[in-house]
């Protein structure tokens, strides 16, 4: 294996020439916005980046497309990238100026790079790609005064761009740097006039710094081009299983695009379908939801073992059972987003328990079903302990032919009641499974927007319209006076519109009830189990006034989903 170094210019140049493809084996460019703006920070603070993994080769690869423009391969040799995908593609679409979608994102990034950044650095990384609040659903930004947002932001070096942020003096788009070498505009927008500005030398000195990112150099390793197809397949899957860089999933989509040509293209394919139906799930779903399908189990140690033939026929079942449990979500549990899901395995459990009964349900099966979901989601099923070992469990009762009662006996031994009780609400917030079942309600009981009168939806588009999470008592209001945790308690948190909101702002629930019971009663209360007695609506009472909202929102949840003996 030989071994070069290139920076990151030479690189980028690379992959906008068509010098450099990435072969099938490779996942999608999968990235968050914050991964992008942290590599940034990363290599302007010099630190560490990885390595690039290549392969030289002269062999009909199957490829697929890299998530940046590039040019057709001039050259007969073609570089394979192995490893280093989401870095150079993020770094590609940054220094050339190019649009990227980022996974979370409908619109492409714009990364801000702020000339006032503290020298030290003062922000840690918040690791947490479990969080969907930035995909279609929430917002999570909710109660957070633009002066707290702000703070934060002053104290960050590259943050993800807003418009308001943009039209600071302070904050210079990163492409705009790459885009020309002259500082002169740049810092007439950030307000110097001239050389005797104090500001003039930091800021020149911060601007040529950033720009020499592109001189970062990566160190290569370059397999031999006599290697086989399978051979740096094989490759692939054991240094991304050494470097657990990768997850099993995308080691296993590599095992299997290596003995199924043209898969990932199927694949691929179909994962969009099911998003523009609504519900985008990571590929490494679908590719769990064929190995249950091919093997009865949900582990991908197998799947390099499996037969071509098997495969194929394993991917048309795992479709069908797909298609089956995504319709029995929207249309028998109201779930119509990924976002209300506690794990996406229980979308497999669901496809598998109905391929089981080809798909053919009775009325009472089908609503002990909807029960299953529900409370399963709700008590986060897949989230306690070993997800796998949990799927698997539930696959062995369906495969021996258990139904939907088995099901709830089996999550019964698990987390031991079934129904909800006030005490379980206690101490959770936003992103506990709990929340996603109290929207759910919600909307079954038919809650909307306190002024516009717009039901409460996760697709409501427009910043007005948008949904958020609201406190009750804003955060303002219960500053030192109460913990943060019982500030995002769930049991003060309602749902409403983004111009509601801030509308609202931070007034107490004492000064902003009264106006809004009189114009439009106390059904928007009522629908989503917020106490309206003036007895519970001062600081005061806060506690009095959580006790009981989590009482009525617990019977609330119980009735939804209906009677569990």
């Amino acid at each position: 294996m030989a071994k070069s170094e290139a920076t990151v210019e030479e690189l980028v140049g690379m992959i906008e020439r068509g010098e450099l493809r990435l072969p099938e084996m490779q996942r999608r460019y999968i990235w968050r916005s914050t991964r992008v703006r942290d590599l940034l920070d990363s290599l302007y603070r010099g630190y560490p980046s990885g390595a690039i993994l290549l392969w030289e080769s002269d062999e009909d690869v199957p490829l697929q497309e890299f998530a940046i423009e590039q040019s057709g391969n001039p050259y007969q040799t073609t570089r394979l990238l192995l490893d280093g995908q989401q870095r150079l593609t993020s770094l590609s679409a940054v220094i050339r100026g190019k649009p990227v979608n980022v996974r979370g994102r409908v619109k492409p990034i714009e990364i801000l790079f702020n000339l006032e950044h503290p020298d030290e650095l003062t922000v840690v990384t918040e690791v947490n790609e479990n969080n969907n609040n930035d995909e279609e659903g929430i917002d999570d930004e909710t109660d957070s005064t633009e002066d707290e947002l702000l703070e934060r932001f002053n104290r960050m070096t590259f943050v993800v761009g807003t418009r308001k942020l943009e039209q600071l003096k302070q904050w210079v788009r990163v492409t705009d740097i790459f885009k020309n070498d002259s500082d002169k505009q740049l810092l007439k927008s950030a307000g110097i006039e001239n050389f005797d500005d104090p500001r003039y030398e930091k800021y020149s000195q911060r601007l040529a710094k950033l720009r020499s990112v592109r001189k970062y150099v990566y160190r290569m390793d370059i397999l031999e081009r006599s290697l086989s197809y399978e051979e740096v397949t094989e490759i692939f899957v054991r240094v991304n299983s050494l470097g657990a860089k990768l997850r099993s999933s995308d080691l296993a989509l590599a095992q299997i695009t290596a003995k199924w040509r043209g898969a990932l293209k199927i694949f691929q394919s179909y994962q969009e379908q099911c998003t523009k139906s609504g519900f985008h799930l990571d590929l490494g779903i679908h590719l769990r939801n064929l190995v249950v399908f091919a093997t009865d189990q949900s582990r991908f140690l197998t799947v390099g073992g499996l037969p071509l033939e098997k495969l194929k026929s394993a991917w048309k079942e795992s479709v069908e059972g797909m298609n089956f449990a995504l319709n029995f979500l929207k249309n028998n549990v109201s779930i119509d987003s990924p976002a209300l899901l506690s794990s996406p395995f229980l979308v497999v459990t669901l496809g598998y328990y109905c391929h089981s009964r080809k798909y053919v349900l009775s009325n009472e099966e089908a609503e002990r079903l909807r029960q299953w979901v529900l409370v399963a989601n709700t008590k986060g099923r897949y989230s306690r302990g070993s997800s796998e070992t949990l799927l698997d469990q539930d696959l062995a009762i369906i495969q021996d032919g258990g139904g939907a009662d088995e099901l709830l006996d089996r999550l019964r031994l698990q987390v031991g009641r079934l129904e909800i009780f006030p005490e379980e609400l206690v101490g959770r917030n936003q992103r506990s499974a709990l929340f996603k079942t109290m929207f759910l309600a919600f909307k079954s009981a038919g809650a909307h927007d306190w002024r516009s009168n717009l039901v409460i939806a996760l697709g409501n588009r427009g910043t007005q319209h948008r949904l958020q999470f609201h406190h009750i008592f804003p955060k303002a209001v219960l500053k030192g006076k109460v913990s943060t945790q019982e500030t995002d308690d769930i049991a003060n948190l309602a749902f409403i519109g983004g111009k509601t909101n801030r509308q609202i702002s931070n007034k107490a629930p004492e000064q902003y009830f009264p106006d809004l019971i009189s114009k439009a009663g106390y059904g928007p209360f009522e629908a989503q189990c917020i106490p309206t007695e003036s007895s519970l609506l001062s600081v005061d009472s806060y506690q009095q006034f959580l006790t009981e909202r989590r009482n009525v929102v617990s019977k609330k949840l119980n009735e939804f989903i209906g009677d569990l003996s």
